[in-house]
């Protein structure tokens, strides 16, 4: 009996460069919670956190960036060039990872959660799994998908790919099988089909399509969660307001539906603005916002950022990043009347919080920054 009474666990894995965030992602849109193993890992090693010392320890200095904090590239190198180092690795931040899964899931309010993790199948969390779901594509996709999206050399990414076990090993333990090496429509519908199947409380894990309507004093705003079917209504959005060129395709928002979540405004039956963020490593990322010039903006931005904070709370987020466009950061009241601070990178206190800053920049805009609660949910790892 798991230990995670009332709570549908799905297992998600896969070798490298086979999607397993995207379909973790999709699911996220059906409703689940998603817990990214790695983000985990990575976490267990900051500088501070339980397993930084152990590292060092077994690998040396060798491994330290000149900021103190462990250059994970460097650690990978050693590893993944060594099974005995790699074993020894996973030693040290296996028991950290799952620690911190058990937490989450106890604090988390969704009744499905999805688990991705490379090594699923050889840790423990797979015993108490619900059932267990693989991403597979051929190996020359996981290839041009590392060099293309992780910008791996060709030598590198082949080493990353033949240092794992054969792709039919975890399609052999597996209940459900995604072929992901197709378009993300194609992905998609094999995940649904798959979630309506397998997930007994598919339909209570499901968020509503209309998220919030928001009221006094913001009128007659509504604020909706969008999903894949929205993505002309989105395209359409985006393409009036801010126009850009080469125009943006339905392909463009559908593929996007696979790294955020969106959230539409409207005023009547008209769309007027559009923000895309996600959820990565408990830190919330906006990194698309777009609203009508002709909307009161005291307005629009309240709305729609405080929907974005509500479905992220939920999340058990610990921070709120938000890019805004130059047009949107000069509104320096309504910022600060939301709780937000513009904030340089460096300037951000945690490791991950940096992390995220760093991989989710968008040129020519201004970060600002929120801390969504004080009790931050893995102190200290």
């Amino acid at each position: 009996m798991s230990r995670w009474a009332g709570k549908y666990i799905i297992g998600l894995t896969g070798n490298i460069g086979a999607g397993k965030s995207v379909v973790r992602r999709m699911l996220e849109h059906m409703g689940a919670y998603g817990i990214d193993a790695d983000a985990l890992g990575h976490r267990a090693i900051a500088k501070g956190a339980p397993g930084y010392q152990p590292v060092l320890n077994t690998f040396g200095s060798y491994v330290l960036a000149p900021s103190g904090e462990i250059d994970r590239t460097r650690l990978s190198q050693i590893v993944f060039n060594d099974l005995e180092a790699l074993k020894l690795l996973e030693q040290i931040v296996h028991p950290l990872v799952e620690q911190a899964i058990d937490l989450i899931i106890r604090r988390a309010i969704q009744p499905v959660i999805v688990i991705e993790a490379i090594k699923l199948l050889e840790s423990n969390i797979a015993q108490e799994c619900s059932s267990v779901w693989v991403a597979a594509a051929p190996p020359q996709v996981q290839l041009v998908r590392l060099m293309q999206n992780r910008h791996m050399s060709d030598a590198e990414a082949r080493l990353r790919i033949n240092s794992q076990g054969p792709q039919s090993q975890k399609t052999d333990a597996a209940q459900v099988v995604i072929k992901n090496h197709g378009t993300y429509e194609e992905t998609w519908r094999q995940v649904v089909e798959a979630w309506k199947k397998m997930v007994p409380v598919a339909e209570a894990a499901a968020p509503p399509d209309q998220a919030s309507l928001v009221t006094k004093p913001l009128g007659d705003l509504l604020v909706i969660r969008a999903r894949p079917r929205h993505s002309l209504e989105i395209v359409e959005v985006i393409n009036r307001i801010r126009h850009p060129n080469p125009p943006l395709r339905k392909e463009d928002v559908m593929a996007a539906f696979g790294e955020k979540a969106f959230l539409l405004l409207q005023t009547g039956q008209k769309n007027i603005g559009v923000i895309g963020w996600q959820v990565e490593n408990l830190v919330a990322r906006t990194t698309d916002m777009v609203i009508d010039p002709a909307m009161s903006l005291d307005r629009a931005i309240p709305a729609l950022v405080t929907e974005m904070e509500r479905a992220s709370r939920d999340l058990q987020c610990e921070a709120s990043l938000i890019f805004a466009p130059p047009e949107l950061a000069r509104q320096e009241a309504i910022w600060r009347s939301l709780g937000y601070e513009r904030r340089a990178e460096q300037a951000l206190n945690i490791l991950a919080w940096q992390e995220a800053a760093k991989e989710s920049s968008q040129p020519g805009a201004v970060m600002f920054f929120k801390q969504l609660r004080a009790d931050r949910i893995l102190r200290p790892i």
